[in-house]
């Protein structure tokens, strides 16, 4: 349904290109040294700091975003439990005998609802099952609209039933590009570049030391790495393990009340 950057293969090149760009970075810093070792690093440390302190913005905003993202899809979610359920109560001002196809209808459609976005990560799938998604919201409609003027039907029923089946037919176009929004893939690839740049600076300044210090290496690329994927399993929480699988359950505990 959507392209997908996959934190697992991201958050593993990066971390496996931040450590080769450090011991390039330390490489080039020890033969720089050994040219001229009375120059030593002098004026690397602004450069450093300005680098260092830019990764860090992107990597704050990034994942802010990110999780604001992710609240938003999960009330929305709400929303739309609250939508459906709305819409079905308001059933009961229809005429006895158009509420149980109705209603019937309603139950069929939350489950295509459960399906779709339990099938998410296979687009061709999760097409099929938006498409008949709209199949019942347009089949609801239409019987919900003539049952609004036939005998029986609360005086109401019109001004009631038919702004609520409307709400609950415009959410799921809000849910669907609330779960398609992310980031322009251009931002990913200049956090990219610019912690591998971090990592070569990073490595060019530790050649002052005879020795790697593993802890601070390790310790780097590890916790940037993890930022990261925690950020994109955040943006795409269909297919990753930060899920919104668990708040499907509203939808779930809705399905079994209309039974």
């Amino acid at each position: 349904m959507e392209d997908v950057i996959y934190a697992e293969a991201f958050a593993a090149t990066w971390v496996l290109g931040m450590a080769v760009m450090m011991e390039v970075g330390r490489r080039v810093g020890t033969r720089r040294l050994a040219r001229d070792p009375a120059k030593g690093m002098a004026g690397l440390g602004m450069i450093e700091s300005a680098v260092f302190a830019l990764l860090g913005l992107m990597i704050a905003f990034t994942f802010s975003g990110a999780s604001s993202r992710f609240d938003t899809r999960r009330m929305l979610l709400a929303e739309e439990v609250n939508d459906i359920g709305t819409a079905y109560l308001r059933l009961d001002l229809l005429p006895s005998a158009a509420q149980p196809p109705l209603r019937a209808l309603f139950r069929d459609y939350v489950s295509a609802r459960l399906v779709a976005y339990a099938k998410w990560s296979d687009a061709d799938a999760a097409k099929a099952e938006l498409a008949r998604c709209e199949a019942f919201q347009r089949e609801i409609w239409t019987r919900a609209v003539a049952a609004t003027g036939e005998p029986g039907a609360h005086v109401e029923a019109a001004r009631l039933v038919l702004p609520a089946l409307n709400a609950m037919i415009d959410i799921t176009t809000t849910r669907t590009m609330a779960a398609r929004i992310h980031p322009p893939a251009v931002v990913y690839g200049i956090l990219f570049i610019l912690g591998l740049g971090c990592a070569l600076l990073a490595g060019y300044g530790m050649a002052e030391n005879p020795t790697r210090s593993w802890a601070h290496i390790l310790g780097f690329i590890v916790l940037v790495g993890a930022a990261v994927f925690v950020i994109l399993d955040l943006e795409y929480p269909r297919i990753g393990f930060i899920r919104l699988d668990a708040y499907d359950q509203l939808l779930v505990d809705l399905l079994q009340q209309m039974k």
